[in-house]
C-alpha cells in the first residue's frame, strides 16, 4: 500500500464503489456484506453470493464484538484478489497474508483498531452482554454507531488498494 501523505484521489469508479458500499450499510446490510458487494463484481462474484459470504461477518463476526465487519470485508477482498489458490504455493500465501497485514495495518492507523467492541466504545460487561439479534436499523441507530464511517474507511482503504498495486 502506497504510505505516502500526497494521496492520490480516487477515480469516479473507485470513489463511487466506496459510496456504493455506504449505500449498502445504510440499506441495512452488515458493514462486511457493504465492503464486499461494493467490489464483488471485480472478481466475478454476483451481488446475492457476495453478500451470503459476508453475511455471517457482520458485529465483529456474528455479533460477537470480535474483528470489525468492514475489516473483515477487506480481507475478504484481498483473498479475493490475491488468494492463493494452490496449497503448497507458500509464496502466494505469504504475499497475500502480506497484502491483509498492510491494509489492516491502514485502518488500524485510520480507526485506533480493527475490533468491533473497541471501535464501539463496548467494555467488558457489554462486550459480553452481546447477543445474536440484530440491532433495528433506526434514526438513532444510525446516530450512535460508528459503522457507515468504518464501512466507508474500509472500501476507501481497499480502493486505494486497487489503484496502487
Amino acid at each position: 500500500m502506497d504510505k505516502s501523505t500526497d494521496k492520490q484521489p480516487l477515480t469516479p469508479e473507485l470513489e463511487a464503489r466506496v459510496q456504493r458500499a455506504v449505500d449498502n450499510f445504510m440499506q441495512g446490510y452488515g458493514c462486511c456484506q457493504s465492503v464486499v458487494a461494493a467490489f464483488a463484481d471485480l472478481y466475478n462474484l454476483d451481488d446475492t453470493m457476495a453478500k451470503r459470504i459476508a453475511a455471517g461477518f457482520g458485529g465483529g463476526v456474528g455479533r460477537m464484538r470480535m474483528m470489525c465487519g468492514a475489516v473483515s470485508g477487506i480481507v475478504i477482498l484481498a483473498g479475493l484478489d490475491r488468494g492463493q489458490i494452490d496449497g503448497a504455493d507458500r509464496k502466494g500465501k505469504s504475499m497475500c497474508y502480506k497484502v491483509v497485514q498492510e491494509l489492516l495495518d491502514e485502518f488500524k492507523v485510520q480507526n485506533g483498531s480493527v475490533v468491533c467492541a473497541e471501535l464501539l466504545g463496548l467494555k467488558g460487561h457489554e462486550k459480553a452482554q452481546s447477543s445474536y439479534v440484530a440491532s433495528p436499523r433506526t434514526a438513532e441507530y444510525y446516530k450512535t454507531r460508528p459503522c457507515a464511517a468504518k464501512v466507508e474507511s474500509a472500501a476507501r482503504i481497499f480502493a486505494e488498494y486497487l489503484m496502487n498495486y
